[in-house]
């Protein structure tokens, strides 16, 4: 009874983990660090914009695109390597890639054409208060 007899004829032997967990702290830090940079910056935007009027619009936005270039970073290294899409091939990346390229594109040109829309719809629509003309009905609607 002290040999051990496996269960299963096909089961031998106890699968070996890698020793990547190196690489995984490793990013797991550097997303650690860009969220704290992200978080900090975003407490900046927010007390620039409760300070009031004497807000700059400039540095605001220069603010929010570095929060947006930090966050491609973040998305870049989660998909590279927690979803392991790093060590495929180079066809495999693109198939995931180029969709999502288009998809971004998809919602960049729907959104410009949304505001552009609003904006026409406002500049030319007459506000409600505004009087409006009276047309002489021409001689055949009076009969």
């Amino acid at each position: 009874m002290s040999e051990h007899t496996p269960i299963s004829p096909e089961i031998t032997f106890v699968p070996e983990h890698p020793e990547d967990t190196k690489k995984i702290w490793k990013v797991f830090i550097l997303l650690s660090v860009l969220t704290i940079i992200e978080l900090s910056i975003g407490l900046t935007i927010y007390n620039i914009k409760l300070g009031g009027e004497g807000a700059q619009p400039t540095l605001v936005l220069a603010f929010k695109g570095m929060v947006c270039i930090l966050t491609l970073a973040k998305a870049y290294y989660i998909v590279s390597v927690f979803m392991h899409l790093g060590d495929e091939v180079r066809n495999l990346i693109m198939t995931i890639v180029v969709p999502l390229c288009l998809f971004v594109w998809f919602i960049t040109a729907f959104l410009v054409d949304g505001n552009s829309w609003k904006e026409l719809r406002n500049r030319y629509n007459r506000p409600a208060d505004a009087p409006t003309e009276q047309i002489a009905p021409t001689t055949q609607e009076a009969k």
